[in-house]
């Protein structure tokens, strides 16, 4: 599954779980903690793997359910220990959707599981070097489960807006807190 995807799963669960649980929408910063969730797996073990050559797959490490099962519970836990509980709850849940999105394919045979308990459970090394990006995405474009990541990313950004855009305020808020101050800048 490409980024995309990965985020749409992650807010889709995230948005029932928060309506199921609070019946309201996600928080602002929860949200932004879920996004690097979705996509904390990949972050980690692309570069590892495609870069630096130290991970034979880019689903290894970080998609394997024995490091990512205590990485969740340790941000649980360290969220819970500032009293913001609910962003640990958002990055588990993210990161563990990530995974398991990865390993859906594995149900009609499209792809291998082995990744879910991997340094337990054998995966098969590239041959070559690291995948091309682009050639990843071409083989990809006639693929019913890469199609299907687009409309669940609609059908999550239909979501997203009907909550308020969470995380949008979050990310304008930081911007607006970084970016120079034109006014003192300005022409006379």
């Amino acid at each position: 599954m490409w980024p995309l995807g990965h985020a749409a799963v992650g807010y889709l669960l995230y948005t029932l779980a928060t309506r199921s649980r609070f019946d309201q929408p996600p928080g602002q910063i929860a949200v932004l903690a879920l996004l690097v969730g979705t996509q904390f797996p990949d972050l980690l073990d692309k570069p590892l793997a495609w870069y630096l050559a130290v991970l034979p797959t880019g689903r290894t490490l970080a998609h394997t359910l024995l490091v990512l099962l205590p990485v969740s519970v340790a941000a649980v836990a360290l969220a819970r220990r500032t009293a913001r509980a609910e962003y640990g709850i958002a990055f588990a849940l993210g990161a563990l959707a990530h995974t398991l999105a990865d390993a859906a394919p594995s149900l009609w045979g499209a792809a291998d599981p082995n990744h879910l308990l991997w340094p337990l459970t054998p995966v098969e090394p590239y041959e070559s070097g690291a995948p091309s990006v682009i050639g990843l995405f071409r083989e990809s474009l006639g693929d019913p489960y890469f199609l299907l990541e687009f409309a669940l990313a609609a059908v999550a950004l239909a979501l997203w807006r009907r909550d308020g855009a969470p995380g949008l305020a979050a990310v304008r808020a930081l911007a607006d807190r970084v970016r120079p101050d034109r006014s003192a800048s300005g022409s006379n």
